[in-house]
């Protein structure tokens, strides 16, 4: 049966990074905050990540087909579309109409993107396992650390991360 237990001397993660002193065991609890406040960073980054490749995707320009409307045609026509007057360099109002194009379904899938993005969420998973074993030691220090990390991470960071996944 596991259960909470406050020793000092707790490995983490291996025989070799077990605590043989209270200044080792709070390097230890350090060490676990800044791993946790890393990875509400990541959480975040990731976000700013998806919504800097979403409009990349939005604002890619795409070639026009014979017999289909072009891109102007269907702004013109479009119930979304804001009217707006602009003011050129040359100082002479224009008035255009400024729609962003809607997403439809999934974005296709691109090298650029998509391997970033694979690389980026298994580096988040490496740093979330490595928290779950630092909590499942049952080590009450290493427990309040990796909640003292979430929370100071989560106080710096948390406004970039607006998200539903966690």
């Amino acid at each position: 049966m596991s259960v909470f237990q406050i020793s000092s001397s707790t490995p983490l993660y291996s025989a070799a990074w077990t605590p043989s002193s209270t200044g080792s065991y709070a390097g230890t609890c350090i060490f676990l905050i800044v791993l946790a406040a890393l990875f509400r960073g990541l959480i975040a980054g990731k976000h700013i990540l998806e919504h800097r490749w979403l409009d990349t995707e939005l604002d890619r320009r795409y070639v026009s087909v014979r017999g289909k409307p072009t891109e102007s045609e269907r702004i013109s026509t479009d119930s979304d579309a804001k009217a707006a007057t602009l003011v050129s360099e040359r100082g002479v109002e224009e008035h255009v109409r400024v729609v962003r194009r809607k997403r439809r379904g999934g974005a296709a899938w691109r090298f650029s993107v998509d391997l970033p993005r694979a690389g980026y969420v298994t580096a988040m998973a490496g740093v979330g396992y490595l928290l779950m074993l630092a909590v499942m030691t049952f080590n009450v220090g290493y427990f309040l650390s990796v909640l003292t990390g979430h929370f100071l991470g989560e106080l710096i960071v948390g406004r970039y991360a607006q998200m539903e996944e966690h």
